[in-house]
């Protein structure tokens, strides 16, 4: 009874209050519209005053003021949309895994019991439990992204080509003009580098800068990290690396030459020049060798310069034989190996043959013998290939689009395409697989676990990517001390993760290394974009290189040119894959006292 006493009370109350509202809704209206607009204290005023009248009210106020009633409806109703499209993709998720990550524990312990440590399943928009406990935001159908790419594989497909050679070679200065004669440079920024170029006295630089972006290589003439940029030709996408040549930032060059599937070999056909790249310690025999040892196998050979020496047939002629011995002596093909004379500073034979109309400037030596005999025109030879034709001719490699998803981190820093201040941003290629955004992944060594929020292929917003793509990927969840270089992103549960070991078994190829190798030689151990101490403890045997027979158990040491298998320990965790089940992860190469003096796959991992 006094329940109902008191219930009956409080039902009056609000009766009484919502009726002196409703009376005084009219008159604080018109107060209102006497003063100057100000829409926002409009809507709080009738917000204030609607607040206690019950529901059958509403329709009557809803009439009588219509204006501010729009107002608030408007940011209500998208507030209400859980989806967005692709021009904006991952921005919902991002707002609502902002206001879930800004405190985790008490977000988490002021919801119901039975929402907590619930996060929802990519594709079936439904709660899922999580190991963190952290929820997921709701996301979009999950993708087939195997289907999506079979069916869209040409459009998608890009090559990453990597530029090498010996320092001073012309490397940027050729692949600049290439870019600049096929429209990735506009016409005003080319002119700026000009005069800026000759303000400092390297005017024959302008080229070479647009590859060459910081201070410290621009004043000293020297590539010392790797370059990326893009283009297109008539048949393929590439993404192109442009390495150092000095011997002092191979490390660089290997970092990204591990990123490539094919290599142009630049060469400088000027007097003297090219022996000293090819001969005794230059980089042009070095750089071969170890683009080959990470898995490149087509080579484009331009031989730059060569209007140094009057386009010369004779000088073409013999870098071309000695330097097609040596690569098929490397492991090469005698057919995916292609040379092409070439002139980087006056853009001769890069983008259109030399009999072309287009090229006004070729010159007459060079047209007197650069013919290709098989391509015929009314009977007569037409000029030979230019840098791009063969270029066009690179056949794509297989992409194990199959296989769980990894990608070996060369960068990376906080934030991302949308400024979140809690995520990090990855760049790497991916080596196999496939990722979406929504999708829970790994970071390995650690096994911290976190979400994909966007995803950039090329510079390009994407919903997915595939092996062979050069992306950023941004990730939410991971604190960004758990990411290194040489870090591996791997897909989550239930994929099995890569392994991170600090001692396992390689076959190595030994160069030419100054001191043996025995037991307990230590050097520096290259895998992707890392560099770590490592020991060969011991030298298990060595082997027939044709035929992989065993030639002697457990020697002392390991000869130049030999074939062994050897077991290696590092001092920190690497990841790693056997080769036969990633190429990608699978190949390593030892360095030292700044020379390269072997290379290998990985044969066997080993937990402890």
């Amino acid at each position: 009874m006094l329940f109902e006493t008191i219930y009956q009370i409080i039902q009056s109350l609000f009766i009484f209050g919502s009726s002196l509202c409703l009376a005084a809704y009219p008159a604080v209206s018109i107060l209102l519209s006497k003063l100057p607009k100000v829409p926002v204290i409009l809507i709080f005023a009738h917000l204030f005053l609607l607040a206690p009248i019950s529901s059958f009210c509403l329709p009557t106020l809803v009439v009588f003021d219509q204006a501010p009633a729009a107002a608030v409806s408007k940011p209500a109703a998208a507030a209400s949309k859980t989806t967005v499209g692709p021009a904006v993709k991952g921005l919902d998720q991002l707002k609502i895994s902002n206001a879930n990550s800004a405190g985790n524990s008490d977000s988490n312990a002021s919801r119901p019991q039975s929402q907590q440590g619930l996060s929802s399943t990519p594709g079936t928009g439904t709660a899922t439990p999580t190991d963190s406990g952290t929820p997921l935001v709701k996301t979009k159908r999950r993708i087939d992204v195997a289907a999506e790419y079979a069916k869209h594989q040409r459009d998608r497909d890009t090559i990453n080509l990597v530029v090498v050679g010996h320092v001073d070679a012309g490397k940027s200065t050729l692949m600049g003009h290439l870019l600049y004669a096929l429209g990735q440079v506009n016409e005003r920024t080319m002119r700026k580098f000009e005069r800026d170029a000759e303000k400092i006295g390297k005017g024959s630089f302008a080229y070479a800068w647009v590859l060459d972006e910081t201070e410290e290589e621009r004043s000293r003439g020297v590539t010392m990290d790797v370059a990326t940029s893009s283009f297109a030709t008539k048949n393929r996408k590439f993404t192109l690396l442009d390495s150092p040549g000095h011997r002092d930032f191979v490390p660089n060059m290997i970092s990204g030459a591990s990123r490539a599937d094919v290599a142009v070999l630049v060469v400088d056909a000027s007097t003297g020049e090219f022996e000293s790249g090819f001969d005794g310690n230059g980089q042009t025999r070095e750089h071969a060798i170890l683009i080959r040892s990470l898995g490149v196998r087509q080579l484009v050979v331009a031989v730059n310069k060569l209007d140094c020496v009057d386009w010369s047939q004779g000088r073409y002629a013999d870098i071309l034989d000695r330097l097609l011995a040596f690569l098929t002596g490397c492991g090469y093909l005698r057919e995916d190996v292609r040379f092409v004379p070439v002139s980087g500073l006056k853009g001769t034979n890069l983008v259109r043959r030399i009999d072309d109309n287009g090229d006004s400037a070729a010159p007459d030596e060079l047209r007197s013998w650069y013919v290709d005999e098989t391509d015929a025109t009314q009977g007569k030879p037409r000029a030979g290939p230019c840098l791009v034709d063969l270029l066009d001719t690179f056949t794509m490699p297989e992409r194990p689009v199959s296989k769980a998803f990894r990608l070996a981190v060369t960068d990376f820093f906080r934030g991302g395409t949308f400024g979140s201040s809690n995520s990090v941003s990855v760049s790497g290629r991916i080596a196999q697989g496939h990722v979406q955004v929504g999708e829970r992944v790994v970071v390995v060594p650690g096994g911290a676990t976190g979400v994909v929020r966007s995803i950039d292929v090329d510079y390009v917003s994407e919903e997915w990517a595939v092996a062979g793509d050069s992306v950023v990927l941004m990730i939410q969840e991971v604190d960004m001390q758990q990411f290194s270089i040489g870090s591996v992103v791997c897909a989550g549960p239930p994929a099995k993760p890569i392994a991170a070991v600090q001692r396992f078994e390689a076959q190595l190829v030994v160069f030419d290394p100054q001191v043996p190798i025995t037991n307990g030689f230590p050097a520096l151990m290259h895998i992707q974009s890392l560099n770590v101490p490592v020991v060969v403890h011991k030298i298990i045997e060595t082997l027939d290189q044709r035929t992989g027979e065993v030639v002697k158990r457990r020697p002392r040491h390991i000869r130049k040119g030999a074939t062994a298998r050897v077991e290696i320990r590092s001092e920190t965790p690497v990841c790693l894959e056997v080769f036969k089940e990633s190429k990608e992860l699978g190949r390593v190469m030892l360095r030292k006292n700044g020379e390269t003096i072997a290379a290998g796959i990985v044969t066997q991992l080993f937990s402890k």
